[in-house]
C-alpha cells in the first residue's frame, strides 16, 4: 500500500509518462560520463557538455528521506540554485499535496520498482515545472536530484512508437490511474482522442488511429496503431 497521498499519486500518474519521454531526449543530449556540478553558478557538466540546473531536493540512503532544497541548511529558498523550484511549494499548498510542503519527508515505507522514493518525487517535481528533465547526482549516503531548465536541451517530439513502453513504465511508478496517464501524455502532445469505456481512440498526426485497450480493473493492456497511406 503506498504511503503517498491521493492527490500526490494522482498527480505523479498525469506527469510521469511526460516526465520518462523528456528523461530519454535528456539522456540523448547530455553524454554519461565524468561530471561535476556548481549549484552556486546553477551548472552541471558532463562529458564536455553543460546545462543550467536547479536543485530539486535530494534523497538520503541511510535514512529513506527526502530533504527539498528549500529546506536544505546549505542551501535554503533564497539560493540562486533553489528558487526556480519554489514553485513546487507553492503548488503544493494550493493543492493539498503534503509531500510538496514538508520540508522533509519519510519515504523509509516504498518498496516499489524505482530505486527509492525519492525518485518519484523528483519525476513529478519534474512534471510540475515542465522543464528539460531532472539528474540524480550520487553522493557518499544519498543522492542530489537537479532540475535542467536549460533551453538547449531539446523538448521530447511525439513519436507513436515507444508509447506503450512509455505508459507501462509510468504506471509501474505511479499504478493509480493509467487512463489518465495515457490522456494527459497524448493532450501534451496535442493529439485528439475520445474515450468510449475501456477504450481511448487517438487520431495520429498525418492520418491512421491508434487504439489503447484498458481491462475490467483499469490496467494498461494493449495498444495498436495504423497509419494511413494516402493514395
Amino acid at each position: 500500500m503506498s504511503g503517498f497521498s491521493s492527490a500526490f499519486e494522482r498527480l505523479g500518474a498525469a506527469l510521469s509518462a511526460l516526465v520518462l519521454q523528456q528523461q530519454e531526449t535528456l539522456a540523448e543530449y547530455l553524454p554519461r560520463a565524468d561530471w561535476s556540478a556548481d549549484l552556486t553558478a546553477r551548472t552541471y557538466s558532463s562529458g564536455g557538455v553543460s546545462v543550467q540546473v536547479a536543485l530539486l531536493g535530494s534523497y538520503a540512503s541511510r535514512e529513506r528521506t527526502w530533504l527539498w532544497g528549500w529546506a536544505n541548511d546549505q542551501f535554503g529558498p533564497d539560493h540562486p540554485a533553489v528558487q526556480s523550484t519554489l514553485a513546487i511549494k507553492q503548488l503544493g499548498e494550493r493543492l493539498g499535496i503534503p509531500e510538496f510542503t514538508q520540508p522533509e519527508v519519510d519515504l523509509s515505507w516504498y518498496t516499489g520498482p524505482a530505486a527509492h522514493g525519492g525518485e518519484l518525487l523528483a519525476v513529478a517535481a519534474s512534471g510540475v515545472l515542465g522543464q528539460h528533465g531532472y539528474i540524480g547526482a550520487g553522493y557518499d549516503g544519498g543522492c542530489a536530484y537537479l532540475l535542467v531548465d536549460d533551453s538547449r536541451v531539446p523538448r521530447a517530439a511525439w513519436d507513436p512508437i515507444p508509447v506503450p513502453r512509455l505508459i507501462m513504465n509510468a504506471v509501474a511508478l505511479f499504478p493509480g490511474d493509467p487512463q489518465l496517464t495515457l490522456t494527459r501524455y497524448l493532450s501534451h502532445h496535442r493529439i485528439p482522442f475520445r474515450q468510449q469505456g475501456r477504450m481511448t481512440e487517438a487520431r495520429l498526426p498525418g492520418g491512421g488511429t491508434a487504439r489503447a485497450m484498458f481491462d475490467r480493473a483499469g490496467r494498461f493492456a494493449n495498444w495498436e496503431a495504423g497509419i494511413s497511406i494516402a493514395g
